[in-house]
């Protein structure tokens, strides 16, 4: 899915990330859903989850749901 992207979202990445701009940013605009994108093509397509599917995906990872 994408979704239009406000210009004044402030994008974070990891402070886990290697320094290779292999891995995704998130943005959480004060409105509307959570922005996630490729760091490698910022310009390019965002997906957007709303705030309980965020909050799902996030509890997943730290409850180990996706380790392999």
């Amino acid at each position: 899915m994408t979704t239009h992207c406000p210009d004044d979202v402030s994008w974070v990445k990891s402070s886990l990330s290697s320094t290779n701009n292999e891995c995704v940013e998130v943005a959480r605009p004060d409105r509307g859903p959570v922005l996630v994108r490729d760091s490698k093509d910022p310009d390019g397509p965002k997906l957007a989850f709303t705030q309980a599917e965020w909050r799902a995906f996030v509890a997943g990872v730290k409850g180990g749901e996706l380790d392999v």
